[in-house]
């Protein structure tokens, strides 16, 4: 099967270039040429200008790598509509979806979340964590091992990660969080321990446990923080001081976070002082949280719900958009394209340059990981890579809709515009 010997002329976005990358007369960045081999890019350059045998000359075309989706539900989705009714807020949502549960089999949460897995596929995501529901201590839920099977069914296509959902109460006892955290650790390849920290059900000694528990057994962390705009919450601030007193080698994810926006501009920025001190990434959910935060019958909401995002970001935290629930009684939108995050969060905290600065926040996958990179680059990355014909960097992410998805260097999703190739005897290839 054929694939390109480079792509020529390539819009890349800033961040994933080099500080000293060239300038076009408005200060753009240059084009560029990525050379590939054996499914991966072995180069980054300036463009030629020009497409030579065997190249794909894109014309300009933005490109970005794989996705990733840092923060999604799979166990629930594409549950609304057989939901018939749904109080506003959180809580409510809950208690939907506890109804909708005792429901639930091994079949039924296979088949929701394998056409999941397909949007994400298409849309060009390479990599989702789920989180898994788990309320009872002493029962597996029945989506665990599901979605550990699809995870290997997936493999080559979506690396798909595990966060068991838990109450902090089920870690007080130190001997139990012992259980679970082995239970979680023994379960399979890319599990995490994952926790609700919110004031309803908080519980520091169950938190600290947790993060014991999982450091014992080499687990990362992933958490439900702070899904509220109480300005008394502080799951946020305690995670990060928790770290650093036991010394936290892991990585530890923190999803949410919505009440930092709701309070005083001196705390809220003293405890993000305290997150870029941590081992803490950051992920906000644009969509879901602006449906249930602040939400009353028959009342525009009046506070938005997203954290404080440029906050984090000039600090150096690193920080994620991610798409969270879809149609489900938490989002009754959604689509499994972290581009709709971006849009989302573009407009909502009115971020500059979606394109050059913050499409960062839905491609940084190693921003999940121990050791973030200090400087991303595509070079010895494999071939993953998203084409937007259609897009300009200055209206992105409009018009991002009809995409190519390149995997390995070949084609998987969309067609290459007609011309967009050097030589016209050049087959476009197709994963088949």
């Amino acid at each position: 099967m054929n694939v390109p010997a480079a792509l020529e002329r390539v819009r890349l976005p800033r961040w994933l270039l080099p500080a000293d990358w060239p300038v076009d007369g408005v200060g753009a960045p240059a084009l560029a040429r990525l050379s590939l081999a054996q499914g991966r890019f072995t180069s980054v350059r300036p463009s030629l200008g020009r497409a030579g045998h065997g190249d794909w000359d894109v014309q300009g075309a933005l490109a970005l790598p794989g996705f990733v989706d840092a923060h999604v539900h799979l166990d629930k989705t594409f549950t609304l509509p057989r939901i018939r009714h749904i109080e506003p807020g959180l809580l409510g949502a809950i208690d939907a979806m506890l109804a909708d549960r005792a429901g639930w089999t091994a079949a039924d949460v296979r088949q929701r979340a394998e056409r999941a897995l397909q949007w994400a596929f298409e849309a060009g995501s390479t990599r989702l964590r789920t989180h898994v529901d788990w309320w009872e201590a002493d029962r597996t839920p029945v989506a665990w091992p599901v979605l550990r099977e699809l995870a290997q069914d997936w493999r080559g296509r979506i690396r798909l990660e595990r966060v068991s959902l838990m109450r902090l109460a089920f870690f007080e006892d130190a001997a139990e969080a012992e259980r679970l955290a082995r239970s979680v650790a023994t379960s399979g390849p890319d599990a995490l321990l994952g926790g609700f920290v919110h004031t309803a059900h908080w519980n520091e000694a169950g938190l600290r446990q947790l993060l014991l528990a999982a450091q014992r057994h080499g687990l990362d962390v992933d958490l439900h923080v702070d899904e509220e705009l109480e300005p008394s919450a502080h799951g946020l601030a305690t995670i990060a001081r928790i770290a650093q007193e036991i010394g936290f080698d892991g990585r530890i994810v923190c999803g949410h976070v919505c009440a930092l926006a709701a309070q005083d501009e001196a705390a809220a920025l003293a405890t993000l002082d305290a997150v870029a001190r941590a081992p803490i990434t950051l992920v906000s959910l644009p969509a879901t949280n602006l449906l249930l935060q602040d939400a009353v019958t028959g009342r525009t909401p009046r506070q938005r719900g997203l954290t404080l995002v440029k906050e984090a970001r000039e600090r150096g935290i690193p920080l994620l958009l991610a798409s969270d629930n879809v149609q489900d009684p938490f989002c009754r939108v959604g689509s499994y394209d972290p581009i709709d995050a971006l849009a989302t969060g573009a407009l909502v905290a009115q971020l500059p340059a979606p394109f050059d600065a913050w499409s960062e926040a839905i491609c940084r996958g190693d921003w999940l990981d121990r050791a973030p990179a200090a400087q991303p680059t595509l070079a010895g990355a494999p071939a993953d890579l998203v084409l937007f014909h259609d897009a300009d960097a200055h209206g992105f992410p409009s018009r991002t809709a009809r995409r190519v998805v390149l995997r390995d260097g070949r084609v998987v999703h969309g067609d290459l515009p007609a011309g967009r190739m050097a030589g016209a005897a050049l087959p476009i290839p197709a994963l088949t």
